[in-house]
C-alpha cells in the first residue's frame, strides 16, 4: 500500500503487520498528485504538482530516477500492461510517454486544446497500443506504433 499527500511525502505501508509506515519517500517539491504501481509490482510512480513523476521501488520505497518534461503540473499517470511504459498527462496539454528501462522520454505528444486531467492504456494492445486521453470536455485517442518485444 502507498500513499501520497500535500506535505509532498509518500508513505510505504504494510498495514498487516504494522499501523506505522515502512518508508517515509521524499523528494517532490510541491503536493503528491497521483502514485500507481506497476502491474508486475515492482515499480512504484509518483506524480506531482512540481511538474515531474518520481520512480521508486515497489518493495521498499527506495528512490529511482526522476522524469523531467513537463511544464505544468503532472495530473495522471498510467502503466502499460507490460511495465515497460508510462504515460503521463498535465496542465502543460501534452501526454508524455516514458521508457522505464531506459529512464527517459519515449515521445512527447502535444494536441490537446487544454489540460490532460486522465490517461489510461487499452488492455488489448497487440502490434500497436491505444492510448486514452481525456481533457476538459473532450476525449482523444492515440494510436502509438511501438516495436513489440519479446
Amino acid at each position: 500500500l502507498v500513499s501520497g499527500s500535500d506535505d509532498f511525502t509518500l508513505f510505504l505501508w504494510d498495514p498487516v503487520n504494522s499501523k506505522n509506515s515502512v518508508q517515509r519517500m521524499t523528494g517532490h517539491q510541491q503536493p503528491v498528485n497521483h502514485i500507481q504501481y506497476s502491474p508486475d509490482g515492482k515499480y512504484i510512480i509518483s506524480a506531482s504538482f512540481d511538474k515531474s513523476l518520481k520512480l521508486w521501488d515497489g518493495f521498499d520505497g527506495k528512490f529511482i530516477a526522476t522524469f523531467r518534461g513537463h511544464v505544468g503540473p503532472v495530473y495522471q499517470v498510467a502503466w502499460s500492461a507490460d511495465s515497460r511504459l508510462l504515460v503521463s498527462g498535465s496542465k502543460d496539454s501534452t501526454l508524455k510517454v516514458w521508457d522505464i528501462k531506459m529512464k527517459k522520454l519515449m515521445f512527447d505528444l502535444p494536441g490537446h486544446a487544454d489540460e490532460v486531467y486522465t490517461v489510461d492504456w487499452s488492455p488489448d494492445a497487440v502490434s500497436y497500443t491505444h492510448l486514452r486521453a481525456h481533457e476538459t470536455g473532450r476525449n482523444l485517442v492515440c494510436r502509438l506504433l511501438l516495436e513489440k518485444k519479446k
